[in-house]
């Protein structure tokens, strides 16, 4: 299961991609699926695209595909679709060629929303708090300077 970021990276990949695997009417047969094994092996994300002839659509062929292989959807627009399976054979490559080793995403404990929603809720009771301390003050002054008032009307 790919994260919301790993997906976003991945179909900024895709952009770049020719596609290398069409649909036609036949629709996904046991060809399509090997031909699609094959190309996730050696590439790790492929774009394909759903004919108009084929009487299914990008996001049927795309989930039958994924199931088949053990593939990931990352994207399907129109007919076109993206998928992705990590490949142990392209890992080896980059490891070889010494450029970025897969990195495990950090996963973290606390819910990002949650975590904003609740340094909102601080920020907006800290502010609340300082505007209390100002106006609690500002009425003890008016009260003291109320009671010299009378002091002095007292006096006279």
């Amino acid at each position: 299961m790919l994260t919301s970021k790993q997906r976003s990276e991945f179909r900024a990949q895709a952009n770049d991609l020719e596609t290398t695997l069409m649909v036609g009417k036949e629709g996904v047969t046991e060809n399509v699926i090997a031909e699609a094994d094959r190309l996730l092996t050696a590439r790790e994300l492929i774009k394909g695209k759903v004919l108009e002839s084929a009487l299914m659509s990008a996001r049927e062929v795309s989930d039958a595909i994924c199931e088949a292989t053990g593939a990931d959807g990352v994207s399907c627009v129109g007919s076109k679709f993206v998928i992705y399976r990590y490949s142990e054979k392209c890992q080896e490559e980059r490891n070889a060629t010494g450029r970025a080793k897969r990195k495990e995403t950090p996963k973290s404990k606390q819910d990002p929303v949650r975590k904003g929603i609740h340094a909102r809720r601080q920020a907006e009771k800290k502010v609340k708090e300082q505007r209390n301390a100002y106006f609690k003050e500002k009425a003890i002054e008016r009260a003291i300077e109320r009671d010299r008032e009378k002091q002095l009307r007292n006096e006279k």
